[in-house]
């Protein structure tokens, strides 16, 4: 409770003290605490640094089918399919190229579990006048839902898929993804031919691996140009969305994009009985424009 200067004196001369304080008396300084409290805690004013704003490079091909998913789709010239190919390589008869669906799938890691997400689908198939790539990129975590509805609206139970390593990882890894969506399996009960055994029957011992960059660089001849290794898409899609530079993540969607423009190629060749080790023709690099 504060009590004026003037109080004081009327209180003084209630009291029998005639004389006033002496309004000479000085009244102390106001003290301010902080500059001993930083001395007791040892600490410094230290000058903010000033805030830089640098260009970063955000721009992603596709269309935005939904908040945070991008679709890209292009048709490529590609030699016309027949209507079947010789599945003897895969030990069935013929094989309808009507209804294949070539996918390959980018995901946060290869160690599986519920952890591990995809963040990127693409897939190919035969259209009149060559080949269809459609693409599937998520720009936020909550986009993974959309996505996959849009991939389910590309499946249908009489079509078959063809992948590489798709049905020991991208089919379990997606199955997964839709449980945890609650949006049921629609991957369950589709044909699906996995071309990475086939391939290792033929070629097993003939190069340093089966992997699909060896195969497509020797067999088909394919000649990738800047390709971003796969195992780095992770970093490249985290650094995008933590604001990061959209650079490594186009590199991404060109990488995923050769790998179901290369199946379509491999499953040719493999058709083909006659078919040796070295590359039948001239290399040539595929990519979207």
């Amino acid at each position: 409770m504060s009590v004026s200067l003037e109080k004081l004196q009327r209180l003084r001369r209630q009291a029998g003290h005639g004389s006033a304080m002496s309004p000479s008396v000085p009244l102390p300084p106001e003290h301010d605490p902080l500059p001993a409290l930083r001395r007791m805690l040892g600490t410094r004013e230290r000058a903010r640094p000033a805030v830089t704003t640098r260009s970063c490079d955000r721009a992603l091909p596709g269309d935005e089918v939904a908040p945070g998913l991008l679709q890209l789709e292009q048709v490529l010239p590609f030699d016309e399919a027949p209507s079947h190919v010789d599945g003897s390589f895969a030990r069935v008869g013929n094989l309808p190229t009507q209804g294949m669906l070539f996918f390959d799938t980018e995901t946060t890691g290869l160690s599986g579990g519920t952890g591990t997400r995809a963040f990127m689908v693409g897939a190919s198939d035969f259209v009149p006048g060559g080949l269809r790539v459609r693409q599937l990129l998520i720009t936020h975590l909550s986009a993974e839902p959309a996505m996959l509805r849009a991939f389910a609206g590309w499946l249908s139970e009489d079509m078959r898929l063809i992948s590489y390593n798709g049905r020991c990882y991208d089919a379990p890894l997606l199955t997964t993804r839709y449980r945890l969506a609650r949006q049921g399996t629609p991957l369950a009960g589709i044909e699906h031919l996995d071309l990475l055994f086939p391939t290792r029957r033929r070629y097993r011992g003939v190069w340093e691996n089966c992997r699909l960059a060896t195969i497509e660089r020797n067999a088909l001849g394919i000649v990738r140009e800047d390709d971003l290794p796969g195992s780095e898409a992770p970093g490249a899609w985290l650094q995008y969305l933590r604001g990061g530079d959209a650079g490594l993540l186009r590199r991404v969607l060109l990488h995923n994009f050769q790998d179901v423009v290369t199946l379509a190629r491999l499953l040719m060749h493999l058709a083909q009985p006659d078919a040796g080790t070295a590359a039948a023709g001239p290399a040539f690099t595929c990519a979207p424009s």
